[in-house]
């Protein structure tokens, strides 16, 4: 269960325009487990011709699936890739075969591989590494079975009602679940659940009980929710008793706390003594110029256009780091397949977008 948490779930309204509420749900169960172990898979490079050498361990890959004059298409990525084996086709390159985890929520092949005359191959930093004749899956692995999980006691509405009462058997658009705060505004964005089945709900007549595959959430989210449930804390620093996961999902719900924007030339102070990672960085700096549960990026893109307005903050404006010898001592050390921010690389990035930032 959930704590009292209640649930809002969304869906398109039958022109596919614009959101309608969908049900109403007063709790959940299943909605958090560990995630299950990313699916790896083999994938055949086939006639591949090398634009820089290809180390073996390749880490994060983007392919794109090329057209007729060689102009680049939709992206489709894979994760924490490796090389396996390479072998000579003479004159027309290798056939590269790689392991590798297909980022969420993409299709089984990249958008418009049927029709593409080759692809190009690049890593994480748009670096090209070579180009392909064609993509195949070497012995497709079965996907995991859909997490399974309960809204409880629903108030349903709109087209929801209607499928459910088999009064309409068109297929469900898009739609997706929001937690509530006590008083019934959005704490956090839940996932995106497929009803599959439904039962009178013994809470009271007229409410369901539904069930839904979907994404769980991780275990920490929980701990994240029950800190919001009561509305924005007022405590500044209540998201530094969790690792870097947990300061991430803290930023989900801040996201909605920002307030108007202050004339440029202001100063804002940021407490840098949890600062041990970037998603700390992003959660100081949202205090520091928005007050306990503040928001400003969740992550340095999101700073960037955090910086155009409509954040708080106006820039150019001063920033004053507190306690930065934390975070000099403590960013990008961890050990990740991506390279993590430096304390340097966040002040190049400050001064890079007329920010001043005074160390304190």
């Amino acid at each position: 269960m959930t704590a009292g948490i209640r649930f809002a779930l969304w869906g398109e309204d039958e022109d596919h325009e614009d959101e309608q509420l969908w049900a109403l749900c007063e709790d959940a169960e299943g909605l958090f487990a560990d995630p299950p172990e990313p699916v790896r898979r083999r994938y055949e490079l086939r006639g591949f011709t090398a634009e820089a050498e290809l180390p073996a361990a390749l880490g994060f890959l983007v392919v794109q699936p090329l057209h007729e004059h060689g102009a680049p298409t939709r992206e489709w990525y894979l994760e924490g890739a490796r090389v396996l084996t390479a072998r000579a086709r003479g004159a027309s390159g290798q056939d590269v075969t790689v392991e590798a985890v297909r980022s969420d929520d993409q299709p089984p092949r990249p958008a418009g591989a049927a029709a593409a005359v080759g692809f190009s191959l690049s890593d994480h930093q748009g670096r090209l590494l070579g180009h392909f004749r064609d993509l195949a899956e070497v012995q497709p692995v079965e996907e995991p079975p859909p997490h399974v999980a309960r809204l409880l006691g629903c108030t349903v509405r709109g087209p929801l009602l209607e499928a459910l009462e088999g009064r309409d058997d068109r297929p469900l658009g898009y739609r997706h679940l929001d937690a509530l705060d006590s008083s019934g505004g959005l704490l956090a964005r839940a996932g995106h659940p497929h009803v599959v089945d439904r039962q009178p709900s013994p809470r009271g007549p007229g409410l369901y009980d539904l069930t839904v595959h979907m994404e769980p959430q991780p275990p920490v989210a929980a701990d994240v929710w029950r800190l919001w449930r009561g509305g924005r804390p007022v405590v500044p620093n209540l998201w530094a008793r969790f690792g870097s996961e947990g300061r991430d999902h803290w930023l989900g719900p801040a996201l909605v706390h920002r307030g108007p924007d202050r004339p440029a030339g202001a100063t804002y102070h940021l407490d840098g003594r949890h600062v041990t990672d970037t998603e700390g960085f992003l959660c100081a700096l949202g205090e520091a110029v928005n007050g306990p549960g503040g928001y400003f990026g969740r992550c340095l893109d999101g700073v960037a256009d955090a910086l155009c307005g409509g954040f708080g903050a106006t820039r150019p404006f001063t920033l004053v780091w507190h306690h930065h010898e934390v975070a000099r001592r403590s960013l990008g050390v961890q050990p990740l397949v991506w390279h993590p921010a430096t304390f340097h690389d966040l002040l190049a990035f400050l001064e890079g977008e007329r920010v001043e930032v005074v160390l304190a």
